[in-house]
């Protein structure tokens, strides 16, 4: 990448603490460069406790806007000036757009998963979704999924209660809704698979920490039909991944969630497209 910094470049990026190992800065710049955006994307690394001096600051130097991760994405709606309708379910916060002084929430992971169920063909409309794990990125999938018509969402999680409180505040939010909420086992995950479309690992188990367990242990736990996608994306193919395909279903991992949550963001802040297929061929090398 050339030098492409002006005095006129405006300013976005990413907030949160860790962050170097962020694949986001690539991302975005490569964008920015390719579509000849004179924008530049940034990690900015912001400890708890200073997240409110953070958003001042990207108030004062007039950013665009930036992308929020952990430990903030929760703590950030309070100090936002509007939210968008799924933040008001989800309840956190990954995108924010800078709109003249007014800072404006979205949570653009779930439509990111959707985008990457889509592009792999799956239908997903008025069918049964099983969702392992009940944290931020499990929420955000399961709204959504219910927001784009899935028939029901069923959420397994070792701690009942969080799986639990999920399901309340969607029903409350949606009261149409199917959704409910058991205690993750094999056992349950067989059973509630069994007339399933999509299972989803929203758990931490197969990242390298874990490279070698998965919420599954055997292939026949999994039938043929179903359509297996894990969130994890390093590695690339994880243990649930291989379970699956042993028991002929097919499978995804979370680049393309990664990619089209960034690309959503992207054209909130910029009203462009971003060329999502250069992006997995500069950065990602498919």
């Amino acid at each position: 990448m050339g030098n492409r910094i002006k005095g006129s470049t405006s300013l976005s990026g990413l907030l949160g603490y860790p962050i170097k190992h962020s694949k986001s800065p690539m991302i975005h710049n490569t964008a920015f460069e390719a579509l000849n955006l004179d924008h530049v994307y940034l990690a900015f690394e912001v400890e708890d406790g200073h997240l409110a001096e953070a958003l001042a600051a990207m108030k004062a130097l007039n950013a665009i806007g930036f992308n929020m991760t952990m430990p903030h994405k929760h703590k950030v709606v309070q100090l936002l000036d509007e939210v968008s309708e799924e933040v008001k379910i989800i309840g956190s916060v990954n995108t924010v757009k800078n709109e003249k002084g007014k800072l404006i929430g979205y949570n653009t992971d779930g439509m990111g998963f959707i985008k990457a169920l889509q592009e792999d063909g799956v239908d997903f409309r008025d069918k049964k979704i099983v969702i392992a794990g009940a944290g931020g990125a499990a929420r955000a999938i399961a709204v959504q999924l219910i927001l784009e018509g899935a028939g029901e969402v069923v959420m397994v999680n070792r701690t009942l209660s969080t799986a639990e409180e999920i399901v309340n505040t969607i029903k409350s939010s949606i009261p149409s809704c199917k959704a409910r909420a058991l205690e993750m086992n094999e056992a349950v995950i067989k059973a509630e698979a069994a007339d399933a479309a999509v299972l989803v690992n929203c758990t931490s188990l197969g990242m390298k920490e874990t490279m070698d367990q998965s919420i599954v242990a055997t292939p026949d736990v999994l039938h043929s039909g179903l359509f297996v996608a894990d969130i994890i994306y390093d590695p690339p193919k994880t243990r649930l991944m291989s379970i699956a395909e042993e028991a002929g279903c097919r499978t995804m991992n979370g680049l393309g969630m990664l990619i089209w949550q960034g690309a959503i963001a992207f054209k909130i802040w910029t009203g462009q497209d971003m060329p999502v297929d250069l992006i997995k061929k500069e950065i990602f090398g498919e």
